[in-house]
């Protein structure tokens, strides 16, 4: 019996709704979604083990979320932040077999889209274009044009229009990649659905309520680090630091009486509890560290990757 696996980009401007699409195809909340930009700051590795059907072989597929991509000198690309979040775009299109290229199809085609299409072109991997958000489009008639449309930019493998939100079309996009895919092992445990340690993933659930509650500059210019994550049979104790770069932010981010944080912290423990399974104790502590997103040092530090290796983890497999 054949297996085909391999290794899937996703790629898009941001709020294209890519990380939607990977927890949709995954069935898991792997990636945190917000309509803000620079909400995935990380590669997501998402796992997706097909079975066989009639029709289709089983097979792997290791779905890489990454961070939205905008033409250079938008969202401060030009930060420590920004050159890191695009390394983290192109380390995953370097080890990749297929790229899903994702874009709003409601919105006209501009040159941050020409931008994100550019990077694909330059990785030589096959292109899937996936028109998603198809469930907004008033008009349906119009699909068979965007598509006629987009099939002048280039000569995608496959061009699949989808709703990540409403996961629509999304078993027939699985069957394409599947087939797109070579004949391969299976890289990663059948029961495993992603790379990420858990204290990464409930750092981004807290980031995940903040960028919710706040708004303007204060979602860009927060960060979130574990600084203790004990766990036990019945209950998982967490100390995290939100930092901030000014005093405002982080008078926001404590409101009156300290309101807001108790709010932030109160829904992201709910969040931290369905995830792990057990009761969680959260204690967050706001702190400014000024400029810190032209810091590499620091912007480094939030890499879970490089955290892993400094408690004493194993060794990042991509490595």
């Amino acid at each position: 019996m054949s297996f085909h696996s391999g290794f899937v980009c996703i790629l898009g401007r941001p709020n294209a709704g890519k990380s939607t699409l990977l927890n949709a195809l995954v069935g898991e909340k792997l990636a945190i979604i917000s309509p803000k930009p620079q909400t995935t700051r990380n590669r997501i590795l998402g796992i997706i083990n097909v079975p066989k059907q009639k029709g289709r072989e089983a097979g792997q597929i290791v779905l890489i979320d990454t961070p939205g991509v905008a033409t250079p000198g938008v969202h401060r690309s030009g930060s420590s932040l920004g050159r890191k979040m695009m390394s983290e775009v192109r380390q995953a299109l370097e080890g990749c077999e297929l790229i899903l290229m994702i874009v709003d199809a409601k919105k006209k085609w501009d040159r941050d889209d020409a931008f994100v299409l550019d990077l694909a072109k330059q990785a030589g991997t096959p292109v899937f274009l996936l028109l998603n958000k198809i469930d907004l489009l008033a008009d349906k008639s119009k699909l068979l044009p965007l598509i006629a449309q987009f099939q002048t930019l280039h000569d995608f493998k496959e061009i699949v229009p989808i709703s990540a939100l409403k996961k629509k079309g999304l078993d027939e996009l699985l069957s394409c990649v599947l087939k797109a895919l070579p004949n391969g092992p299976r890289y990663f445990p059948e029961d495993q659905i992603t790379d990420q340690p858990v204290r990464f993933m409930a750092a981004e659930l807290i980031r995940e309520h903040v960028l919710m509650q706040t708004h303007e500059e204060v979602p860009h210019a927060v960060s979130v680090l574990i600084e203790q994550f004990e766990e036990s049979p019945r209950l998982v104790r967490i100390a995290a630091v939100i930092y901030c770069e000014r005093d405002g932010q982080k008078a926001i981010l404590l409101g009156k009486g300290g309101q807001m944080l108790k709010k932030i912290g109160t829904a992201a423990r709910l969040d931290i509890e369905k995830m792990v399974g057990t009761k969680v104790f959260l204690e967050l502590f706001v702190k400014i560290k000024a400029g810190w997103r032209d810091s590499r040092t620091f912007v480094e530090e939030l890499d879970w990757r490089r955290q892993l290796q400094q408690i004493g983890g194993p060794p990042d497999p991509e490595s």
